[in-house]
């Protein structure tokens, strides 16, 4: 029996991507190994969008060396984002067998076939807990021209999936027990301008939601330029759509803006904030922030730390400049200190930390339905439909073993009253 052994660095997209290679291992008679040093078959699934995610590859990938010396017949794999000059990096890591392109699961299992070849099996997969969450690719790469980010040149242009196919996918994981998906792309908005018909994101979702026995959905990125009403509208209209939407701003100041090539201002943010919330009451909001970017002022960080104390936003991802070879932004100097770009990103997390318990408070006490994923440390875990985390105390006697395999409380969607909430996480009890 072969093992396999997957790690996975980075966005969702590359998560999804792992899923979907796991489960063609599987089928094709490989079983899953914590260990990479047990594994027949080791896959590195990569991220270089920042300089600290590109470290620990590097690091892993030089850790995988001993293992091909000690055991020749392994095979290592690398594919992800880290993949672009393929003869630089065989020669920098000539013990690795194969360089994949990112979401290339296709050519992973080619090249598996062709030096481990083994019949394909009919066992289900039992790797491990299939999840009660799971994330759906429905376009691939993006068409913007921001100067910061590298995903462009890695994944290329824009490639939505068709409808009827991310449908039969989503029916699929929710006839193995998953209950919620998130519809994902680099650039989720602007799926479906590339099709026949051009189906938008809005007729996606409505699309999904028929799907009986699956009780919500997400999506994820948008961008600011790309959201339309028609998008905003299905949120508001669709009833498993859930009301969390992720919306990256990036910076508050518009000179920042501008030379990120972001194609918005802050005032045309503000805008589109002020319409989702209007349309979506109750709505939260998560945002990306980066800080330090090629010439930021003071006073630019200060614009960008007076949005987030006036919009409030539920949850922000903040993140140190760091230039990425090949990109625009990479020619400009970097020229704010690494310990200036610390002392800023340091400075919004403690921002975000007080709003989002500012904000979190409000639902003491309140009953919230939480669709439970599973269990940890003795307590429930699960989401809100606001994607709050919430754990709350283990009760068997209510959460009957599930036929098809779910255990206990997994998949079920429970009320729960919340009794303590911190900025990242809430505590309950079922209602």
């Amino acid at each position: 029996m072969k093992r396999y052994h997957i790690w996975t660095i980075g966005c969702q997209m590359n998560t999804a991507d792992s899923r979907r290679a796991a489960e063609e291992l599987e089928r094709l008679g490989y079983r899953w190994t914590k260990q990479a040093d047990a594994a027949d078959l080791v896959v590195l699934n990569t991220c270089v969008v920042r300089q600290s995610a590109e470290d620990k590859v590097l690091g892993r990938l030089s850790s995988l060396k001993p293992l091909k010396k000690k055991r020749p017949e392994a095979v290592i794999a690398v594919m992800g984002c880290l993949v672009d000059d393929v003869p630089s990096l065989k020669q920098s890591f000539p013990y690795v067998d194969a360089f994949l392109k990112p979401s290339d699961v296709e050519g992973l299992l080619e090249f598996v076939q062709t030096r481990q070849p083994t019949p394909r099996s009919t066992f289900h997969v039992s790797r491990f807990t299939f999840p009660v969450s799971c994330y759906v690719p429905i376009i691939e790469g993006c068409d913007h021209f921001c100067t910061y980010c590298i995903v462009r040149l890695r994944r290329g242009r824009e490639r939505s999936r068709p409808v009827d196919e991310i449908v039969e996918e989503t029916e699929c994981l929710v006839q193995r027990g998953a209950r919620e998906v998130t519809l994902l792309g680099q650039n989720v908005d602007a799926y479906g301008h590339d099709l026949p018909g051009q189906p938008d994101l809005a007729d996606l979702l409505a699309a999904v939601h028929g799907i009986e026995d699956l009780w919500r959905i997400r999506f994820l990125t948008s961008h600011p330029a790309d959201m339309k009403e028609r998008i905003i509208d299905a949120v508001a209209t669709l009833p498993k759509v859930c009301e969390h939407i992720e919306i990256p701003v990036q910076s508050g100041d518009d000179a920042v803006l501008k030379c990120m090539v972001r194609g918005y201002t802050v005032d045309q943010y503000r805008q589109l904030v002020a319409k989702i919330r209007q349309r979506i009451p109750g709505v939260s909001l998560a945002t990306d922030v980066i800080v330090g970017f090629p010439g930021e002022t003071e006073e630019q960080f200060a614009n960008t730390c007076r949005l987030l104390d006036e919009i409030r936003f539920d949850v922000v991802h903040v993140a140190a400049y760091s230039p990425r070879p090949g990109t625009a932004a990479s020619r400009l100097l970097d020229d704010i200190p690494q310990e200036e770009k610390e002392r800023r990103r340091k400075m919004i997390e403690e921002l975000q930390e007080d709003i989002a318990g500012e904000i979190n408070q409000q639902l003491l006490g309140e009953t919230v339905e939480v669709l439970v994923e599973e269990k940890h440390r003795g307590k429930w875990k699960g989401r809100t439909r606001t994607h709050k985390l919430v754990f709350f105390e283990d009760a068997p006697p209510l959460f009957p073993p599930k036929s098809g395999g779910m255990k206990g409380g997994r998949g079920k969607l429970a009320q729960v009253k919340i009794t303590w909430a911190g900025p990242w996480s809430m505590q309950g009890e079922l209602a």
